[in-house]
């Protein structure tokens, strides 16, 4: 699972061979959260939420917000092989 981005000391991986839609999984501190990218141009929401805090999702979202496309052009370039 390769990591794309960091927020703070959270990770945002994308699954190879995961299924559509566009999506990414933030995990740290033994947390985990699912947020569909909404791609091209977002926002992500927040899929499943598993044991971080409001304030830390909210934060996750406006991180991811600013880079929604390169997050989409990563799981497009991760899932090529699927079309």
């Amino acid at each position: 699972m390769p990591t794309i981005f960091r927020i703070g000391a959270a990770r945002v991986v994308i699954y190879p061979n995961d299924h559509r839609p566009a999506h990414v999984h933030v995990v740290g501190a033994g947390n985990h959260a699912v947020f569909n990218l909404q791609c091209p141009g977002g926002p992500p929401d927040v899929r499943e939420n598993h044991g971080f805090s409001k304030a830390d999702v909210t934060a996750f979202v406006r991180r991811m917000q600013n880079v929604v496309g390169s997050l989409c052009t990563e799981w497009n370039a991760i899932h090529a092989s699927l079309d």
